[in-house]
């Protein structure tokens, strides 16, 4: 009835050659190199008739091409997608990368043909490490009543310029399938300014997590290095 899930994202050793005929793959077989669109496809096909799965996945996946573009399109195409949610970067202990939640559905009844579009890319604070972020509980509520009042199909819901959008199935088809919010929200807000010495200081701190990632990769691969191999 319902999944939640964090796969491992764009994961290449995932043994797809030997799944070439899987049962799973409803929309189309994905690609031996990434495992993508096999999560999103095991998630549907273990779904039942009225479940709902919610899960955490890179954000290349609103956007590949080629096969998984064309398992997207029949996802999509299928009534399967509900809503889509950009997250800010930051988030995670491991990566800096900005990620995206898809929600999914096996019966859509209200609102068949649309997907709810949401941007919470600038929500979020610094929590006390500095270096990765939250999202309060007042981010978390926003988030979840908009979802739950566009899904209910209630007066509350109102697209909101920059944050929220209802898109129809034709203005995803005119967006080749793309699944990216900023694809869809109206961004009619006030552009936001900053001053000179405000933008040194962003230029100066990207590049002092450049310096820490660089200092981190080495030190995994000196740990790497150490590793004793059985033989």
């Amino acid at each position: 009835d319902y999944i939640l899930a964090n796969p491992p994202f764009n994961d290449s050793d995932w043994h797809g050659e030997l799944l070439r005929e899987d049962k799973r793959w409803v929309y189309g077989t994905p690609p031996v190199n990434n495992a993508n669109y096999a999560w999103i496809q095991h998630f549907l096909y273990h779904l039942a008739d009225n479940g709902t799965a919610g899960f955490v996945m890179t954000n290349g996946s609103l956007s590949a091409g080629k096969q998984e573009g064309e398992i997207r399109k029949r996802i999509i195409e299928d009534h399967r997608v509900d809503c889509i949610v950009s997250l800010p970067g930051k988030l995670f202990l491991n990566t800096q990368i900005p990620a995206c939640i898809w929600i999914l559905r096996t019966n859509k009844q209200k609102r068949r043909d649309e997907v709810l579009f949401i941007d919470a890319s600038n929500m979020g604070h610094i929590i006390d490490n500095r270096k990765t972020l939250e999202l309060s509980k007042e981010d978390i509520e926003q988030i979840a009543t908009t979802y739950h009042n566009w899904k209910n199909g209630t007066m509350q819901y109102q697209d909101i310029p920059g944050f929220c959008k209802s898109a129809t199935l034709e203005e995803i088809r005119n967006n080749e399938y793309v699944l990216i919010p900023a694809r869809y929200i109206d961004a009619n807000i006030e552009e936001e300014t900053i001053t000179k010495e405000q933008l040194d200081q962003l230029i100066a701190e990207f590049e002092k997590e450049i310096e820490e990632e660089q200092e981190l990769n080495k030190t995994i691969i000196n740990n790497l290095k150490r590793l004793k191999i059985n033989e």
